[in-house]
């Protein structure tokens, strides 16, 4: 946690009155940014392939969105939507 804290305040005059901020943008540099991107890809691909497979496609896009890993079970606990009753045929 020491080391955290370090590389946090690292170059921050604790003085100054926007302090916080850098030590904000300092944290925030240390987030690895491009593996949280596709990771998120990765969730709402496969929440999109779990709602196509329910039904619900824009449902599991917006599941996996917002919840992740998590979306998945939403809407895997979502009943499958009925299919409309087929048209009939037409005589001759």
């Amino acid at each position: 946690m020491d080391e955290l804290l370090a590389r946090a305040t690292q170059g921050v005059d604790m003085d100054a009155p926007d302090a916080s901020w850098h030590i904000f943008w300092n944290l925030m540099a240390m987030v690895p940014w491009a593996a949280l991107f596709w990771w998120s890809l990765v969730f709402v691909a496969v929440g999109a392939l779990l709602g196509w497979w329910r039904g619900r496609v824009w449902e599991g896009v917006v599941w996996a969105a917002v919840l992740g890993p998590l979306g998945w079970v939403a809407i895997l606990l979502r009943s499958r939507r009925p299919l409309p009753p087929p048209l009939p045929r037409r005589r001759p």
